[in-house]
C-alpha cells in the first residue's frame, strides 16, 4: 500500500492525486500574486515593500542553511515514528523542544536575536518605561506618538511582559528571545491538545509532526507575535479542556497509541501485543461491564463479557472474591475508604478530574483568553476559535460563568490601571492612519496577504483545507473558525502587509489541516520543510 494511502475503512484523504492538484493550485495562486506585486512595484504602486505582498527583501542563501537541512531530514525521518509510538505526555514535550530547536537553527543565520533589537521594536519602548510602569500605563495612549514603530501599534501588555523580564535581572535580548521562543513554540503541544480534547488522539499524533516543520516557523524565532500565537494557542487549549463532555480516559497499553475501544488499526508488530493487553483488561474487569444486567433483579446475561463472577445473580457474588467494601448497601461504602470523587454521580465526574479541576482550568483559561486583545488589538478575531469550542462542546452553565469571570481579570485590571482599551485602539488607529501602511492599496493586498497566509501554512496544510472543511466535525470546525478569523481580520483593512507575522496566531492552526494525510506521510512532511528552507533562502525579513 501507498503510505499515503487511504485508511481502510476509514475516510481519508488521497493524497498524490488531490495533494498535487492542492499543491499546482497553490503554487499558481502565490505566483500571481507576487508577480502583480513585483508589476505594481515597478509602476511605482508599492514603495514600501521590497518584495510584495511580503515585506522583505530578496538574497539567495545557501550554505549557512545546511544544518537547517540536515535537520529537516531527521525530522522527516523520525517525527511520524514518534508521533506513533510515543506516550502521549513525552510526545508533546518532544514536538515542543523539537520545534523550537527547528526554529532555533533556521532563524540561526541571521541571528536568533536580531529582530528584537531593531529600533522599531519593542525592547526600544522599555527606556520610556523606566522604573514606573504604572505611570508609563497611564500616559501609554496619550504619549503613543512617541513610542517605536510596534509600541505604537500594539496594546501595552507586550512591553509589560519585557518589562517584568528585565525587572528579574533578565537584561539582555538573548532572554526575550528565549521567551519567546518558548512560548511560541509551546502552542505545537497546545493545538495538538486541542485537537485530541475535541476530535481525537489519532488525528492529533498525525498533525504533530506537520505543526513542527511547519513554514510559520519562520517567524517564531525572530518576532514577538511568536508570544500571541502561544498565549492564543493556550488560551484555546484550556478553553477545551475545561469545556470538554464528561467521560472516562479511554485506557492505551503501556507504550501503545492506540485506543483500545478504537476500530483505528493498529501496526502490525503490536496486534498481539495489543490483543494479549485486552484479555487482560477483560478479565480484570476494566472493560466489557455489561449494560444488560440491573442490581436490583440480580439478571443473568450470559454474553455479556467481563469477569465471570458478574455474569452470576449477585447473591452469589461475594463467594468469589468481591471485596467486602462493596457486600455493603452503596449508601454505606464511603466509609469504608472509597475515594471522594467516585461518590458523586456519574454525570458530576469528568475525564480530567473533578468539577473544582475543571472550573479552575476554565478561570485560568478565561484569563489568557481576555489578555489577548492586550497582545495585539487584531486578536479579537481569533476569539472565534474560542467560541468555536463552546458550540462544540455546549458546557456547564457555571463553567461558563467561571470562564466569563477569568476573561474579565486582565481587562478590569487594566482599565483600573489607567489603560482604556477603545482609546488604545483610536490611537493606534490615528498612528497607522498616518503612516506608510494606510499607503499600501486595499484591493491588491486584500488578496496579498491571503497568499501570505497560503505561502506560511506551505502547499501540503494549503492543499488540505477545502477537504477538511468538506468533511466537517470538531477539526472542521476548528478550521473554519480559524479562516473566519483570518478574513474578518483581513477585508478590515489594517493589515496590509507585514502579515507574515500576523498571521502567525491564525497559521498555526491552519497547518494541523495536513493531519488528513496517512502517517508516516515523509512526502507531504517533507514538502512543508523545503517549503521553509526555500522562503528562508530567498528572502530576508526584518523578523
Amino acid at each position: 500500500m501507498r503510505e499515503d494511502a487511504v485508511l481502510p475503512g476509514q475516510p481519508g484523504y488521497p493524497a498524490y492525486r488531490r495533494a498535487a492538484g492542492g499543491a499546482v493550485v497553490w503554487a499558481g495562486f502565490v505566483a500571481v500574486v507576487f508577480g502583480v506585486g513585483a508589476a505594481l512595484r515597478a509602476a511605482g504602486k508599492l514603495p514600501v515593500d521590497p518584495v510584495p505582498p511580503l515585506h522583505a527583501s530578496a538574497r539567495l542563501l545557501i550554505g549557512p542553511l545546511v544544518p537547517a537541512a540536515v535537520v529537516a531530514l531527521a525530522g522527516v525521518a523520525v517525527l511520524p515514528a514518534a508521533a506513533r509510538r510515543l506516550r502521549w505526555r513525552p510526545l508533546l514535550t518532544v514536538a515542543w523542544l523539537a520545534s523550537a530547536f527547528w526554529a532555533v537553527v533556521l532563524q540561526w543565520p541571521d541571528g536568533v536575536s536580531r529582530p528584537l533589537t531593531a529600533p522599531t521594536e519593542y525592547l526600544a519602548g522599555l527606556p520610556a518605561m523606566g522604573d514606573h510602569p504604572l505611570s508609563w500605563l497611564r500616559g501609554f495612549t496619550r504619549h503613543l506618538q512617541e513610542y517605536p514603530t510596534h509600541v505604537k501599534g500594539h496594546p501595552p501588555l507586550p512591553d509589560l511582559i519585557l518589562w517584568i523580564l528585565r525587572w528579574t535581572g533578565l537584561n539582555e535580548p538573548g532572554w526575550a528571545a528565549a521567551l519567546v521562543i518558548a512560548v511560541g513554540t509551546s502552542s505545537t503541544a497546545a493545538i495538538a491538545m486541542t485537537i485530541r480534547t475535541l476530535a481525537d488522539e489519532e488525528t492529533a499524533r498525525r498533525a504533530l509532526p506537520f505543526l513542527v516543520l511547519a513554514p510559520t516557523v519562520i517567524c517564531l524565532a525572530t518576532s514577538m507575535d511568536a508570544l500571541f500565537l502561544g498565549a492564543a494557542a493556550w488560551a484555546v487549549a484550556l478553553t477545551a479542556e475545561a469545556t470538554a463532555p464528561a467521560g472516562e480516559d479511554t485506557p492505551h497499553p503501556p507504550w501503545g497509541t492506540i485506543p483500545l475501544q478504537s476500530s483505528s488499526p493498529v501496526d502490525v508488530g503490536h496486534k498481539a501485543f495489543h490483543r494479549l493487553w485486552i484479555t487482560v483488561l477483560q478479565w480484570a474487569g476494566v472493560h466489557g461491564r455489561s449494560t444488560a444486567r440491573t442490581a436490583r433483579d440480580g439478571a443473568v446475561d450470559a454474553q455479556a463479557p467481563g469477569p465471570a463472577r458478574e455474569r452470576l445473580p449477585a447473591v452469589f457474588r461475594p463467594r468469589l472474591g468481591r471485596p467486602a467494601r462493596e457486600r455493603f448497601p452503596a449508601a454505606s461504602r464511603t466509609r469504608l475508604g472509597r475515594p471522594a470523587r467516585e461518590r458523586l454521580p456519574a454525570a458530576a465526574r469528568t475525564r480530567q478530574g473533578s468539577l473544582v479541576r475543571r472550573l479552575v482550568v476554565a478561570f485560568v483559561g478565561g484569563i489568557v483568553t481576555g489578555s489577548l486583545p492586550y497582545l495585539n488589538y487584531g486578536l479579537v478575531t481569533i476569539l472565534a476559535l474560542p467560541l468555536a469550542v463552546f458550540l462544540l462542546t455546549r458546557p456547564r452553565r457555571a463553567v461558563v460563568v467561571t470562564f466569563v469571570l477569568g476573561c474579565a481579570v486582565v481587562p478590569l485590571a487594566f482599565t483600573l490601571g489607567g489603560f482604556l482599551w477603545w482609546d488604545g485602539v483610536a490611537a493606534t488607529h490615528a498612528a497607522w492612519a498616518a503612516g506608510a501602511g494606510s499607503e499600501r492599496p486595499y484591493a491588491y493586498f486584500l488578496v496579498g496577504d491571503l497568499a501570505v497566509l497560503a505561502l506560511i501554512i506551505g502547499p501540503t496544510a494549503a492543499g488540505a483545507l477545502p477537504y477538511v472543511l468538506r468533511r466537517g466535525g470538531a477539526f472542521g470546525v476548528l478550521t473554519a473558525a480559524t479562516l473566519l478569523g483570518v478574513l474578518a481580520l483581513d477585508l478590515s483593512g489594517v493589515t496590509r502587509g507585514e502579515v507574515e507575522r500576523i498571521w502567525l496566531p491564525y497559521a498555526a492552526w491552519l497547518t494541523a489541516a495536513a493531519a488528513v494525510h496517512r502517517p508516516p506521510a515523509r512526502r507531504a512532511l517533507l514538502v512543508q520543510a523545503v517549503t521553509a528552507l526555500l522562503i528562508q533562502a530567498l528572502v530576508r525579513s526584518p523578523w
